[in-house]
């Protein structure tokens, strides 16, 4: 990915909070010099200072063999808006976008033993919705045998992370609160969680 150097992220506790936060992503492997790509919900978790990535595939998904041993991509890239360029204090300028994303390289591997696939599931359960445990539990044994053997779960190792945060650093402080204010009264919850960054960096750095 390219990033300019004024838009680098490079505060890991705040890349990993946006991983978590935005943890519906992209999982790109290669088979046979073609990209394959999956959308799946991560589990983004911090292990002795060492960072993972757990999700699932459906097992009838074949990109699941090609993660042992191979190296991963897994993007992370909300949210998003349009920029206006009648924000601007001078005619003379283009609309844009602003952004936020991540890029997570790693390696996998592919986790099989039913009970862990279990724990797994478990979870990610309990990372979206805590309140499905107890209708879980009530969920018959060969139900969830059933489930679990249709799945294929796995764990990437991160071993780079590249992060990019554009909300538009190259304009003034003027420019910037006009498209933040511009941004937060818009209908779009996307451009408003992007003045919400824009926000955050303009306070972080004054």
């Amino acid at each position: 990915m390219y990033i300019p150097k004024i838009n680098i992220m490079q505060d890991r506790e705040r890349i990993v909070a946006f991983m978590q936060r935005f943890s519906f992503a992209t999982i790109i492997t290669s088979n046979d010099n073609v990209p394959v790509a999956t959308h799946l919900p991560f589990l983004v978790k911090e292990e002795d200072g060492q960072l993972f990535l757990y999700s699932h595939f459906a097992k009838q998904n074949n990109q699941w063999k090609d993660i042992s041993n191979h190296k991963i991509l897994v993007v992370f890239n909300e949210p998003h808006a349009y920029i206006s360029p009648s924000l601007y204090e001078k005619e003379q300028n283009v609309p844009t976008w602003n952004y936020l994303a991540v890029h997570a390289y790693g390696t996998g591997e592919v986790i099989t033993e039913p009970d862990a696939v279990k724990e797994l599931m478990e979870a990610t359960i309990d990372n979206y919705e805590t309140a499905f445990r107890a209708q879980w539990a009530r969920l018959s044994e060969k139900y969830i045998n059933g489930l679990m053997a249709g799945v294929t779960g796995f764990r990437i190792k991160v071993t780079e992370l590249l992060a990019k945060e554009k909300l538009s650093q190259n304009k003034t402080i003027h420019e910037q609160q006009n498209i933040i204010a511009s941004l937060s009264s818009s209908p779009d919850t996307a451009a408003q969680v992007t003045a919400e960054y824009m926000q955050q960096h303009l306070d972080q750095n004054p």
